[in-house]
């Protein structure tokens, strides 16, 4: 992997007994890229996330941040990161401006460095006029940025966020985005973020999705829906087994098989659709086609639905 990436992982394993969490996973985030990490709830997502935030050591393979070896600079990556958890980590009878003089004091931050920090982050975070609110009066939404404001406190070139829109309504998602690109444009950011939210991923740089431990696929987005091709064809059945026996035999296309449902990539949905509905119409509960989704292509890829168990 390239030696400038921000952050690069080399043939990460990581197991908690038995159980193997993690299976060589690889993968690099570019400076100042915007990196998801997707994938279902026991996917491997959070084991990785402690991993590169430091508080699980590396069992296996290397990780790097910048150019500090995680597993043997410890003290030296936690200079170089920034972390929002997804549990609040505020104190709520404290006032915004309070909590992150507490963070700065932690940082062991001087004054003339953490007040005119602090000031620019409350301005870039849309936080300025809750300065001196009590955390307790804010909304889901500002409560997040607080969060980022003091993972950002210290300066560091990566911020690592971990489910950062979770509990927020869609209103507050969009703000708390948009609030991520300013970020990376006015500091330069790099940003690594956990989600299971494929509208999210589908706003990063590059996403890498997780499955039972392993990295199925990564690249950008746009890249990996365009590999798929085509469009998606779903129907849900109450007969599943004998309709996709029965489709196979009339169109010779196997359908991927979930517990109601049936799946084909095909070059041309409206005519598949039109050879199903003139011949199993009466089987067929309802249909729906589309270009590739990143859901699409987390089922291409592991064979089961987002949050569905392996088959």
């Amino acid at each position: 992997m390239t030696q400038t990436a921000a952050i690069a992982v080399e043939g990460l394993t990581f197991r908690y007994g038995e159980h193997q969490a993690l299976d060589a996973v690889e993968f690099a985030v570019e400076p100042g890229g915007l990196f998801g990490l997707l994938g279902p709830n026991g996917g491997g997502k959070t084991t990785l996330f402690r991993v590169l935030s430091t508080l699980l050591p590396v069992q296996q393979g290397q990780v790097r941040l910048l150019d500090c070896d995680v597993a043997r600079q410890p003290d030296a990556a936690r200079r170089l990161i920034g972390v929002t958890f997804q549990s609040p980590s505020l104190d709520t009878r404290l006032t915004v401006f309070e909590n992150l003089k507490h963070q700065s004091r932690l940082y062991g931050l001087p004054r003339t460095v953490w007040q005119p920090r602090t000031a620019r982050l409350l301005d870039e975070l849309g936080l300025s006029d809750r300065r001196d609110d009590r955390v307790d009066s804010l909304s889901g939404g500002q409560r997040r940025r607080v969060e980022i404001a003091k993972g950002l406190l210290h300066d560091p070139q990566i911020l690592l966020l971990d489910e950062p829109s979770a509990g927020l309504d869609p209103g507050a998602r969009i703000d708390l985005w948009h609030c991520l690109q300013t970020l990376r444009r006015q500091q330069q950011v790099t940003i690594l973020l956990t989600t299971h939210l494929m509208e999210e991923a589908d706003k990063c740089d590059r996403v890498a999705i997780l499955d039972q431990g392993r990295l199925v696929v990564a690249g950008p987005p746009e890249v990996l829906r365009s590999e798929l091709g085509g469009d998606c064809v779903s129907i849900r059945t109450q007969q599943p087994d004998a309709l996709a026996a029965a489709i196979l035999e009339q169109t010779g296309q196997p359908a991927q098989q979930f517990a109601d449902a049936l799946r084909w990539e095909t070059p041309s949905a409206q005519q598949f659709i039109a050879t199903l509905m003139s011949q199993f119409a009466d089987r067929i509960d309802s249909i729906t086609w589309g270009k590739p989704t990143l859901e699409d292509v987390f089922v291409h890829h592991t064979g089961h639905r987002f949050g569905d168990p392996p088959r």
